[in-house]
């Protein structure tokens, strides 16, 4: 028994320094520099950047991915889609909402515009 508590001791003496850590990259904390929306942005904001007027929904979805939210409406006579793409923080809530999203802008499946002042003009 004796011979046992100098190997307990030396045993937990060596593990107090251990840290053990596990990352399966959800977490959307304010110090977290890796994490997924951070990196989702930064993706979105330089495709964007990237599109032009005329590409098809087709085009821009297989380039950019599902997208946070999206929407249809019929105007006039023409299918209107909205797909919402995540591209500025606002609250660390864990949740996207549409204030954090560029709005993409179809017109029956063409790219018609982007962001807040076309979003007005339609």
């Amino acid at each position: 028994m004796r011979a046992i508590i100098p190997l307990l001791v030396a045993a937990s003496l060596g593990l107090s320094g251990c840290v053990i850590s596990i990352d399966d990259g959800d977490y959307d904390g304010e110090y977290s520099s890796h994490s997924s929306w951070k990196k989702e942005q930064a993706s979105n904001k330089r495709d964007i950047n990237e599109l032009s007027l005329g590409q098809t929904k087709d085009s821009v979805v297989s380039k950019m991915g599902a997208p946070a939210f999206n929407e249809a409406l019929q105007k006039e006579g023409h299918a209107y889609q909205l797909l919402w793409y995540r591209t500025h923080h606002r609250e660390s809530d864990g949740i996207t909402s549409k204030d954090e999203c560029t709005p993409l802008i179809f017109k029956n499946a063409e790219l018609i515009g982007w962001g807040e002042t076309a979003l007005q003009k339609l």
